[in-house]
């Protein structure tokens, strides 16, 4: 039988909601079943429809209508997924998980620690399972690079490049509009920092995910543009564990870019390279030999990266089906737990990933703030 889920936010045609949901039904493993899409009751209704939400009645007016009255149902949603701005994540999750209810949040999951240290609490008091869509870091070939990792193929990581170029702060300043909303750029609303918490967090997300190595210390420096308060572009030196030393580059302010997301990981005995812009793809070059693509969903991959792959090899896997994969995951998991069936499936971010990421903002922010010192996490 399929999970149920809930959505809060992703009405009033916003991009993300819809991704949600399609990543959420992409293996048949969850139905929309209930919602609070937007404020707005008329649109609220519409998105429902559109979205296929059989029953009316499920459809609320606020979030702490929707926990109470599905927590009250026999037939109560087995998880919510929170879309909206980051500055409310904090108290609808926290309201889901006190009713009882597994819980999927956008990323950042909150804008303190302090918050998010409270949902993992909750989370595990009440055995419930939380979730973060933390999307580049989901991708198959990622899988696939972490198990090579894994296996000694390029040997012990001396050095790692992380970049995640876009362009939307500085071409909305000439164009008409901006199809990215206005809360991102209000520093009370987005969490204290723009491009840092934004998709600073998706590079620290994405190298954890692809080397295993835990991040200690960060030195960072960060650019304000046209003396906005938020940052818009940074550069972070990285320092993991055992020493192992990285940079990432991350920025809103890079004329030409949409969304360039690349890792380059050296060892001692090869590298490894992926690109967003080539999602299944994944350069191994082994030290002094030809240079490789390995492609995803081969019989040669690892099983955690097949398991992750729906198309033929050759037929190109995108930004959906990454958000399938983290919702694939923890689906399975919840299903298995549900059943009390061992799973051995845990491929998707967790709130511990999430509180990664808001150690990483809080340290950066404090490493700039004091004009670019060692900050550790």
């Amino acid at each position: 039988m399929k999970l149920k889920f809930g959505m809060v936010g992703g009405g009033n045609g916003a991009f993300i909601g819809n991704v949600h949901r399609r990543g959420a039904t992409e293996d048949n493993l969850a139905r929309l079943a209930a919602g609070c899409f937007t404020r707005n009751m008329e649109k609220n209704l519409q998105t429902a429809e559109d979205w296929d939400v059989e029953d009316t009645s499920r459809v609320y007016s606020n979030f702490r209508e929707m926990a109470e009255k599905e927590s009250q149902r026999e037939d109560c949603i087995d998880f919510v997924t929170i879309v909206t701005p980051t500055d409310t994540h904090y108290e609808i999750a926290k309201c889901f998980l006190e009713h009882g209810i597994n819980v999927v949040c956008d990323k950042p999951i909150c804008v303190t620690l302090e918050e998010g240290e409270e949902l993992k609490q909750i989370a595990k008091e009440k055995d419930l399972e939380f979730g973060v869509t933390y999307t580049y870091a989901s991708y198959a070939a990622v899988q696939q690079a972490r198990a090579m990792i894994d296996n000694g193929e390029i040997g012990e990581i001396i050095n790692i490049i992380a970049e995640y170029p876009q362009d939307w702060v500085i071409v909305s300043t000439v164009a008409e509009s901006s199809d990215q909303t206005p809360w991102r750029l209000d520093p009370k609303r987005a969490g204290g920092t723009a491009c840092c918490s934004d998709i600073g967090t998706h590079l620290e997300a994405l190298i954890a995910r692809m080397t295993g190595l835990k991040l200690e210390s960060v030195l960072a420096r960060f650019v304000h543009y046209q003396g906005s308060p938020m940052d818009h572009d940074i550069q972070v030196l990285l320092n993991y564990e055992g020493g192992v030393p990285g940079m990432m580059w991350a920025s809103q302010l890079a004329t030409g870019s949409d969304c360039g997301v690349r890792i380059r990981v050296y060892g001692t005995k090869g590298s490894l390279e992926w690109s967003h812009l080539h999602p299944m793809e994944l350069t191994y070059a082994p030290l002094n030999r030809p240079v490789r693509v390995i492609t995803a969903n081969r019989e040669y991959n690892a099983p955690q990266c097949l398991e992750l792959c729906r198309l033929p090899a050759g037929h190109p896997e995108g930004f959906y089906e990454a958000f399938g994969n983290i919702y694939k995951s923890y689906c399975t998991h919840l299903l298995a737990k549900r059943d009390g069936r061992p799973c051995n499936m845990l491929r998707h971010p967790t709130i511990e990933d999430g509180l990664h990421g808001l150690r990483f903002v809080r340290a950066c922010v404090k490493s700039d703030e004091q004009g670019g010192i060692w900050v550790n996490l």
